[in-house]
């Protein structure tokens, strides 16, 4: 396994991989994902494999534009049209009913296929470069903490990866907002890096989804259980008491702790939901490497991406 910088030199390399059939880790603007040839479903079975994913659990597809987006859709409907042409590229995944193209294993055997176009360069140049879809979940153990570095991704997967492209840490650091669509009317499947209150402006109220959480999901990253650290996390109330010590660690979202801690992490000392989202998982990895056994996590307000990063601290909880 290789880790290289991401060079146009070398996203060429890394295309030339994918076309072969290779799994190459890249980054995105939210966190790095694990790509492989979206129509090649004997080199999407090795990122389940690499990943040590269940198979029920479906992956995105990334597009290099909103054209070749669309070819992979039997159809979109009006209020979708214009979500793709308002916020791709960027961090908004949609899904909905699938092409004949698509492979069953990218969609879990589901009629609906998950797509976005990255907004990192890097990214849509290669997919781009491969050309064709990248289906790419995020670069991590299945179920563990996402990676917003390179070294994230290389400390959990290893040689998993035939190439890791090294583009530094990413922007946003929480996965995509993937939005579907019944009857007409949006509906959030899961938060993330893209505001629900920026997709409402434009497609409407937005139903949550119905059976959240369940076994088979309707969408990666929906699974009850995700997003966890090795150490047990407990979600707080800011400024809650608690019982420090050498076992424990905390994650603020402004304020340090009072008390002594095997580590604190601040995520915004400016209270930024923004700041506090693109810091999360990079907090934790760091909280993680400290050997606590028990991480405090405080409670964000519930609104802009403090939505995603609730979300992200209820599954990691779970």
């Amino acid at each position: 396994m290789k880790l290289l910088k991401t060079t146009p030199r070398n996203i060429k390399l890394a295309a030339a991989l994918i076309k072969a059939g290779g799994v190459v880790a890249f980054p995105t603007e939210t966190v790095y994902g694990l790509g492989a040839d979206g129509f090649n479903p004997a080199a999407c079975a090795r990122i389940f494999e690499i990943k040590r994913r269940p198979r029920f659990d479906p992956l995105i597809l990334h597009a290099a534009s909103i054209k070749q987006a669309a070819t992979l859709f039997k159809r979109v409907p009006a209020p979708a049209l214009r979500l793709m042409k308002r916020f791709w590229p960027g961090p908004l995944t949609l899904v909905l009913p699938k092409s004949a193209a698509v492979p069953d294993i990218v969609t879990a055997g589901l009629a609906t296929v998950a797509v976005r176009v990255p907004a990192n360069p890097a990214a849509r140049a290669l997919v781009k470069a491969a050309g064709r879809p990248i289906a790419a979940p995020s670069a991590n153990s299945f179920g563990r903490l996402s990676p917003t570095t390179a070294a994230h991704v290389k400390k959990q997967l290893g040689s998993g990866p035939d190439l890791i492209l090294d583009g530094g840490k990413t922007r946003i650091g929480v996965e995509s907002t993937i939005i579907t669509f019944i009857k007409g009317r949006p509906v959030l499947l899961r938060p993330g890096g893209l505001p629900l209150e920026e997709i409402e402006k434009i497609a409407g109220t937005a139903a949550r989804a119905p059976g959240a959480g369940r076994r088979s999901p309707a969408a990666p990253g929906c699974l009850k259980k995700h997003y966890a650290p090795a150490a047990k996390l407990r979600i707080i109330a800011p400024g809650q008491r608690v019982r420090p010590g050498g076992a424990a660690a905390y994650l603020a979202f402004s304020k340090r702790p009072a008390g002594k801690f095997r580590a604190v992490q601040v995520l915004s000392a400016g209270g930024d939901l923004r700041e506090a989202a693109a810091a999360l998982f990079s907090a934790l990895h760091k909280l993680e490497s400290s050997g606590a056994r028990t991480i405090y996590a405080e409670k964000v307000p519930p609104h802009g991406l403090g939505r995603a990063i609730m979300d992200r601290l209820k599954r990691a909880a779970a």
